[in-house]
């Protein structure tokens, strides 16, 4: 004869939990930061070239209004690659940053909470409320 258990018997035992809604406060991106290097060819006159003397018509106005506007920092001189530059490549650093994770703050039945989640939410968090009682010791009891 079988013997006739609940099924809650056999799995595991039912869970005093429910699903609510919980109102974001904020949602902060959390970054990482990547860096690559790229090869890039970099060119210096052996002869220096005028900038003006390869401007034409409106490109030499637009130019010489460009030369007075940029600082001495910004100054780069000009290259023709034909007048026997010496070329060389030269790495170059570039820095990328992505976001990885949210720290969301939110609030649900009056009391704050933080969460490093993988996504923004947005305005609402699902939330899962599961109550439990604490059964003490048999020592404490």
């Amino acid at each position: 004869m079988a013997c006739a258990s609940p099924a809650f018997a056999q799995g595991a035992p039912p869970e005093n939990a429910r699903m609510e809604y919980a109102q974001v406060l904020r949602a902060e991106p959390v970054y990482q930061t990547l860096r690559a290097t790229s090869m890039v060819e970099r060119c210096e006159a052996t002869t220096p070239v005028n900038a003006d003397d390869q401007r034409r018509g409106v490109a030499r106005w637009v130019g010489a209004v460009k030369d007075v506007l940029r600082s001495d920092e910004d100054l780069v001189e000009e290259v023709d690659r034909s007048a026997g530059g010496n070329c060389r490549m030269v790495p170059i650093e570039r820095e990328f940053r992505r976001p990885i994770a949210y720290d969301v703050d939110y609030v649900h039945k009056g009391v704050k909470y933080r969460s490093r989640l993988p996504y923004d939410p947005g305005n609402r968090l699902r939330v899962r409320v599961s109550v439990t009682p604490v059964v003490p010791p048999a020592s404490e009891r």
